[in-house]
């Protein structure tokens, strides 16, 4: 069904527009007849899919033959399912199981991981023209910026965890340049994977060149002084999948306040306390108040780092705000190939839940919410908090 939109209960935030596929399974009680009996299954399988996706639901208007037809769904968060489609269905006994995969498309915040710190790397900056830096001999501005970043966010920021990743960043700069979308993925989940991150920040030094027209012309007695610009982007990526899930440009200019033959050390006060340096500060600040805002609803997953019988243990902890008694779903990866041949991220939704029983700093350990045996769940399936 295209375009079922989902009412929100209270005004919240945009979110990311990025649409994923999950697919899930759906039981229903066979009382009456097995049409009924399918209609309920089909809405229990999409349920499921929009919790894990992040809303909840908490009733379906309307089901008729099998397909929602009310255009009206109840629930804490809103979006549009895109479309589903019905994969399979099976009848055993009195019980029909149906298996959907929806296409969702998140549009408003539901901020269910908002309790929850994101892992983040930051990797090193990358100043795309060098010689811009020539004067004040400024070369060091890019890995100064990244490690500034760090710790105001880790020291500021309300929803991310932050790591630290300074080695050479021209690979990112290349494939970005260059539009190489896969490779972009692969440099990002490569690098996810190596930190246990769930998501990279990669940025770009876009400008740091003068402008034309000198700001002090009247002061003939004086040397010129002209604005220097500070053009910087944030790119941020979707460990798992490699996804662009938020990326933002700022452009900003302040007076150069040293003499072109200066050589500027870029960690000390005299530069940072200076026009120039004030102005990337607030570029800082601005970058570190639009990465909360983004990044405060994007979905905590957990990878699974150990299984056995009925008990997982998941890379997260307390550092994340994971506590005792917390209930997480399963997911396992499965990507989505369209006819074009291109890949969109997707994940198969396990019937099992898992609630946490045991947390330490870095990760968490939780057993099954009925006491079933994982037999189908493996490392580095997903476990999220809905």
């Amino acid at each position: 069904m295209r375009g079922l939109v989902l009412i929100l209960f209270t005004i919240i935030i945009n979110l990311s527009t990025h649409a994923q596929w999950y697919e899930t399974q759906g039981h229903a009680f066979i009382s009456s007849s097995n049409q009924a009996a399918k209609s309920k299954a089909i809405e229990n399988a999409l349920k499921k899919a929009l919790l894990v996706a992040g809303a909840s639901v908490s009733s379906v208007q309307q089901v008729v033959n099998g397909l929602l037809t009310q255009d009206e769904i109840n629930i804490r968060a809103s979006g549009d399912v895109n479309s589903f489609e019905l994969i399979d269905e099976t009848y055993s006994g009195n019980m029909v199981t149906v298996t959907i995969r929806a296409d969702i498309f998140p549009k408003e915040r539901q901020c269910f991981s908002a309790d929850y710190r994101k892992s983040l790397l930051i990797t090193k900056s990358h100043i795309k023209r060098r010689e811009q830096a020539n004067v004040g001999g400024i070369y060091q501005l890019d890995n100064v910026i990244v490690k500034k970043l760090a710790k105001r966010i880790s020291n500021d920021g309300l929803y991310l965890n932050t790591k630290l990743f300074l080695k050479n960043s021209s690979e990112f700069s290349r494939y970005n340049n260059s539009l190489e979308a896969e490779k972009l993925k692969k440099i990002t989940t490569s690098l996810a994977e190596i930190s246990d991150s769930q998501y990279v920040l990669f940025s770009e030094i876009e400008d740091i060149s003068f402008a034309g027209k000198e700001n002090n012309s009247w002061q003939f007695w004086q040397e010129s002084i002209y604005d220097r610009h500070f053009n910087f982007s944030i790119y941020i990526y979707n460990g798992i999948n490699g996804e662009l899930v938020f990326k933002k440009s700022y452009q900003s200019s302040a007076p150069w306040g040293f003499t072109k033959r200066a050589q500027v050390d870029v960690n000390s006060n005299t530069f940072w306390q200076s026009q120039y340096g004030n102005i990337i500060d607030q570029t800082l600040s601005n970058v570190i108040t639009d990465i909360d805002d983004n990044m405060m609803c994007q979905p905590t997953r957990g990878k699974i780092v150990k299984v056995s019988g009925n008990e997982i243990m998941i890379n997260l902890g307390n550092r994340h705000g994971v506590k005792e008694g917390d209930e997480f779903s399963l997911l396992h990866v499965k990507n989505f190939i369209s006819d074009s041949g291109k890949t969109y991220a997707g994940f198969n939704v396990s019937p099992f839940t898992v609630k946490i029983t045991q947390v330490s700093e870095q990760s968490a350990t939780a057993v099954t919410t009925k006491g079933e045996v994982l037999d189908n769940i493996q490392l580095q399936d997903l476990a999220v908090r809905y």
